[in-house]
């Protein structure tokens, strides 16, 4: 990607390239949900969920970040923004997303709520954000209930499945932002009645300051304090002064004459624990009282707090017709200008802005049903740009002002105990702004690909903060998710840094260098985790794919025994190859890094010296009978049983597959020397994995931990409808596997093909890897077939799908597979014949015919494997927003001249 100016948004983008940049002061980085984090978890037995749930969000303060709806913040969250609805039917305030926690889902925790991330850009001068918000009481218990009768086998019971969103009746409440500079945003927020009668609706935009005072460590308390008569200088509004000592003095303006409501960002002690007294006597929940309750008592009539909101009320809102209320926050206090032209002048101008800006993101080629789907892939993934706050020993130590911490907390063994180190106050790339109010390391590492084509600098600064010495363990381990730290995730960082640097206009070497430099110390933590007796084949854990194998590979096993895995040992071989593209592409500018390249070089070789002929003890990874890849238990006595189950486990050796382009014989001598010598003296270890021309010729070399046959073998199996091959892409399970079972020492264990959501309560249920259709992976093996595409040319054919007539390249293998991904948003026909609906909407009301719905792409966690239906969490614009990458012309495959 061309770096360029050409646009007003890219103009604000480079003036402000870091974090700390001017325009990215305010963003979306209000959390949808803050309860139920590990965060926010001061128990004694690690239960989060059950420790601060729903219930007492609205009247609990929250220790580490705050929660709402549509809402903004600074990047150090102090102060926030957001709106509150009341429909006059339910018991609270909807403030912030309801779902169930992993104990009240019957396939792990699940939102219970409509919205959209409508349009966003990068700086975030212009948001679009839509809720849907049901005129009838919301069915909080109901959907508690009807979810706990139901077992794995059955489907989640949905907010639209009780029947509050018949006919229409929700209100559509679209929040929208505009900055007419970096300090001055204008907001909007209209709700819209779809049903067919009037119905009641109070809006109230809310700004509090985050609870800094109470735990004892930062007294910076601040207030909001109501402006009356002269100090507004404009009729027709109401206004907040904020003071802070970070923030300085803004004001928030309200056009109108609502009633302005005033409490503390305070626990409401009384209510929830039974206490004396509170810290204050207008507690957080005193808002909600006032407006619900009718509690004139629970609001401070002296106008003043750290929470305020501006009533609207609006006693019947005809159907079909809307209501707008508009708010501007900004240092200067309110005037005749705050509500005149301008402001409607800078919403035109940032929509016709953001307009501008994304027709140079998105290829002009790509069709508009195409285009809509990316563009809204690029909006969720800014929405779910969330403030993380988190410092692990303050956690573990508790407060000692209000509550220390239970003394189990810091035990030996115990969550995160292990990581101390770990500080961070920083806005980081989230999977989803609900399910998942934390980051995880390698879900970061694939958002940085699309988020690098509109916001570059953000996706450089992610990459290189899970590195640096607050986040990553000082053995080198980078954080996984804060649930556990000390999991481990796929090393998938250095192919997402290499892959942004050729997005960023193959320029920035600088970051090459941070990423890398980094790195080094991330890859020999990994070494450590090899088998023991130097084999080359890696063991692991986690790896980030839940519940794939017959049992939890996270879990200790029998003292003696070690589990020899496939995919660790592919994800290691895979990163040994982009750490030596990144050191090749380092040394083209500076020759001192050829030594870094031939070190991966030959660390690779080791690697796959194992793969492709042995793991320990003499027992392949690889079977020959079955032309798959398996992981291997190994014993105490040193005997071995392969796994046998054929899932992503077996195709990953694939991505072990890097060009080597033609210059390296000229501008990397010393590694072109190497390479001959390797090849002259260990040619057991070079000639399974070299192919090419002649190194001193100049022409281009595959490395390759597959050689041609496996790789045809392996291939025949990906690509076969009875296998692997889904209809939206490449399952992570077998659909020959029905019913696989294996004796384990005794214990019989088995496995059978899940297209759909997880069966089992492994790793909480929430997600499933027996056979639906992953992002991530499918996006990694096709790139990878891409490369052993370029190398074999058209001579290396395979049918696609197996058995047939149809003979495709293998970079036309790898355009099925990404045809694939973006058909799960293309409508087909329905079956039925009544008109068309995206396969991942599926039958659910995200895939009804009413434009209500049908005109807002869901993007889901991950996709059943036989329908292409959107499963697991709704809102998962992280990796699924690869979808947006899709959509555009592939990389430049060489650096510019």
């Amino acid at each position: 990607m061309e770096h360029t100016e050409t646009t007003a948004e890219h103009r604000r983008l480079a003036e402000s390239p870091g974090p700390d940049g001017a325009w990215r002061l305010w963003g979306p980085y209000l959390s949808g949900r803050q309860w139920g984090t590990v965060r926010e978890d001061y128990s004694g037995n690690g239960d989060a969920w059950g420790s601060f749930g729903f219930e007492q969000a609205h009247r609990r303060a929250y220790r580490w970040g705050e929660d709402g709806l549509g809402g903004i913040c600074d990047r150090y969250g102090f102060l926030n923004l957001s709106v509150a609805l009341w429909n006059h039917n339910d018991p609270i305030l909807k403030e912030r997303l309801f779902g169930l926690t992993n104990e009240q889902g019957n396939h792990g925790e699940d939102v219970k709520e409509y919205w959209w991330p409508v349009d966003g850009t990068p700086t975030h001068s212009w948001m679009h954000w839509m809720y849907r918000y049901p005129q009838a009481e919301y069915p909080y218990q109901q959907l508690r209930d009807a979810n706990a009768a139901r077992d794995r086998t059955g489907r989640e019971y949905e907010l639209a499945d009780t029947g509050v969103l018949a006919d229409n009746r929700f209100f559509d409440v679209h929040v929208r932002y505009a900055k007419a500079a970096p300090d001055d945003v204008c907001v909007e927020i209209e709700a819209v009645n779809n049903g067919p009668s009037p119905a009641p609706l109070d809006l109230l935009p809310q700004v509090w300051l985050r609870n800094t005072w109470t735990w004892g460590h930062d007294g910076r308390r601040g207030a909001i304090t109501r402006l009356d008569g002269p100090e507004l200088g404009a009729g027709g509004l109401q206004a907040v002064r904020v003071c802070h000592e970070w923030l300085g003095e803004y004001h928030l303006s309200a056009e109108g004459s609502p009633e302005v409501l005033f409490c503390d960002n305070e626990t409401d002690a009384v209510a929830l624990f039974g206490s004396a007294a509170n810290a204050s006597p207008y507690p957080k929940d005193g808002i909600g009282r006032r407006v619900v309750n009718g509690d004139e008592s629970a609001v401070n009539p002296e106008g003043r707090g750290t929470k305020a909101a501006f009533w609207f009320r609006f006693a019947s809102v005809p159907a079909g017709e809307s209501v707008t209320v508009r708010l501007r926050l900004s240092h200067p206090a309110p005037s005749l200008d705050t509500f005149g032209p301008g402001f409607d002048a800078v919403f035109r101008d940032r929509r016709e802005e953001a307009d501008e800006f994304y027709g140079t993101v998105i290829h002009e080629d790509v069709p508009d049903a195409d285009r809509t789907v990316a563009r809204r892939a690029y909006a969720g993934m800014l929405w779910n740009k969330q403030l993380y706050r988190y410092d692990v020993e303050s956690w573990l130590e508790g407060d000692p002002d209000v509550d220390p911490a239970p003394r189990e907390r810091a035990d030996p063994g115990r969550r995160n105990t292990t990581w101390k180190h770990f500080s961070l106050a920083d806005v980081i790339s989230m999977p989803d702004e609900w399910e998942y109010p934390w980051f995880a390391a390698w879900d970061l590492a694939f958002h940085c690909i699309p988020l690098a084509r509109v916001d570059p600098e953000f996706a450089k600064e992610q990459l290189v903060l899970m590195c640096r010495e607050w986040a990553m363990h000082p053995n080198g381990q980078l954080p996984a998710y804060e649930w556990e730290f000390g999991d481990v995730n796929p090393p998938v960082h250095a192919w997402a840094a290499w892959h942004v640097y050729r997005l960023d206009g193959w320029r920035d070497q600088d970051f090459l260098i941070r990423v890398f430099t980094k790195l080094l110390l991330n890859f020999s933590w990994w070494v450590n985790r090899k088998g023991s007796d130097d084999a080359g084949v890696f063991e692991g854990g986690f790896l980030g794919m839940d519940n794939i194998g017959f049992f939890n590979r996270s879990a200790p096993l029998p003292p003696g025994y070690r589990l020899e895995q496939s995919d660790a040992t592919s994800w290691m071989a895979f990163y040994c190859q982009q750490m030596f593209k990144i050191a090749i592409e380092l040394s083209r500018h500076d020759p001192v890094w050829q030594d870094c390249a031939t070190k991966f070089l030959e660390h690779f070789l080791q690697i796959s010296k194992a793969t492709y002929n042995f793991g320990s003890h003499s027992l392949s990874l690889w079977d020959d009978e079955d032309g798959f890849f398996y992981d291997v238990l190994v014993r105490p006595d040193g005997s071995a049983q392969p796994m046998r189950v054929r899932s992503m486990v077996g195709l990953l050796p694939l991505l072990g597959a890097t060009d080597v382009p033609a210059w390296v014989a000229e501008k990397c001598p010393d590694v072109t020397a190497r390479l001959n010598w390797l090849r002259s003296r260990r040619p057991e270890l070079v000639e399974p994995v070299l192919s090419g021309s002649d190194a001193d010729g100049g022409g281009r070399m595959l490395l390759s931990l597959v050689g041609p046959e496996r790789l045809r073998r392996v291939l025949e199996r990906m690509f076969d409808p009875a296998e692997f091959l889904a209809p939206y892409g490449i399952r992570s399970l077998s659909k020959a596997e029905q019913q696989v079972t294996e004796d384990v020492e005794g214990n019989t264990v088995s496995i059978q093909y899940e297209p759909g959501e997880s069966t089992t309560g492994m790793f909480g249920g929430n997600s499933n890897w027996r056979g639906p259709v992953w992002f991530p992976v499918n996006v990694l093996l096709a790139d990878k077939l891409r490369t052993y595409g370029r190398h074999f040319g058209d001579d290396f054919t395979i049918a696609i799908p197996t058995g047939s007539d149809n003979l495709c390249t293998l970079e036309e293998a790898a355009d099925v597979i990404d045809e694939g991904l973006v058909g799960l948003f293309r409508p087909v026909s329905r079956p039925d014949g009544a008109g068309a609906r995206r396969p991942a909407d599926a039958a659910r009301i995200e895939g009804s015919d009413n434009p209500l719905w049908s005109e807002h792409p869901t993007f889901y966690e991950y996709f059943d494997g036989d329908t292409g239906e959107g499963l697991g969490a709704t809102h998962q614009t992280g990796w699924t927003g690869l979808v947006a990458h899709l959509h555009n012309p592939r990389l430049p495959l060489e650096p510019p001249a």
